[in-house]
C-alpha cells in the first residue's frame, strides 16, 4: 500500500529553521508531484508547496524566500525546508503526492501522509 510519512516536526523559536521529511512507499515516485500543505487548528487546510516535472518548484505567497521544497528521487523522499519561522508557521504540516507532471491543483493529490506538528514560539 501506499504510505506518505513525515519527520522533522517540532518545536522552534521564532526565526528558527526546521526541515521536515517525507518518505515515501508503494507508489512509482517519479511519476508523482509532491506537496506539503498545513493546517491550523480552526482552519482549512492550505497548500504550502509543490515539486512537479522538472524539479519546478511553487510556493504560497505566505513563505515565498523563506521555504524550500525538494526531493530526492533516489530515495524517494521530499523535503521541506523552513527558515526565518514564524508564529503563523505554526500547524500539522502534511506531505502529499499526485499523479501528475504537471502544477497540481488541490483534488489532484491522490495520497496523503499522517500530518506531522510544527510549532513557532514567540
Amino acid at each position: 500500500q501506499v504510505q506518505l510519512v513525515e519527520s522533522g516536526g517540532g518545536l522552534v523559536q521564532a526565526g528558527g529553521s526546521l526541515r521536515l521529511s517525507c518518505a515515501a512507499s508503494g507508489l512509482s515516485f517519479r511519476n508523482y508531484a509532491m506537496g506539503w500543505f498545513r493546517q491550523a487548528p480552526g482552519k482549512e487546510r492550505d497548500f504550502v508547496a509543490t515539486i512537479y516535472g522538472s524539479s519546478t518548484t511553487y510556493y504560497t505567497d505566505a513563505v515565498k524566500g523563506r521555504f524550500t521544497i525538494s526531493r530526492d528521487n533516489a530515495k524517494n523522499m521530499v523535503y521541506l525546508q523552513m527558515n526565518n519561522l514564524k508564529p503563523e508557521d505554526t500547524a500539522i504540516y502534511y506531505c502529499a503526492a499526485a499523479r501528475t507532471s504537471f502544477r497540481p491543483g488541490y483534488y489532484d493529490y491522490d495520497y496523503w501522509g499522517q500530518g506531522i506538528q510544527v510549532t513557532v514560539s514567540s
